[in-house]
């Protein structure tokens, strides 16, 4: 079993690889201030977004919305999206195929 590092990502953001396999990867992201933000991006993976805890303003494409605790979505390859954190807490990303970049 592999312990991956906290790697900061940003201010008050950081990310730890949970799990990896060639096909799946997951992430836990940690959100520590109001106003922390995943910058907008997009990428050919498609991941799978469940907030923890916390609450946070994403884009998704041209959609906003406000997700909270046990919320869950989906973000198609290619699709851009970011978020704000509202109130800090932890989201956990599963991406397909894994991110070699987080490696």
């Amino acid at each position: 079993m592999t312990v991956y590092p906290v790697v900061k990502t940003g201010a008050d953001v950081s990310r730890q690889v949970l799990a990896d396999h060639p096909d799946l990867m997951v992430v836990a992201f940690r959100f520590d201030a109001v106003g922390a933000e995943g910058a907008l991006h997009d990428h050919v993976h498609v991941q799978s977004t469940f907030v923890q805890a916390g609450r946070f303003r994403f884009t998704l494409g041209d959609a906003v919305r406000e997700v909270g605790p046990g919320d869950s979505f989906v973000v198609p390859s290619g699709v851009r999206h970011g978020c704000v954190c509202l109130e800090p807490g932890v989201l956990i990303d599963s991406f397909t195929p894994r991110r070699d970049d987080f490696l």
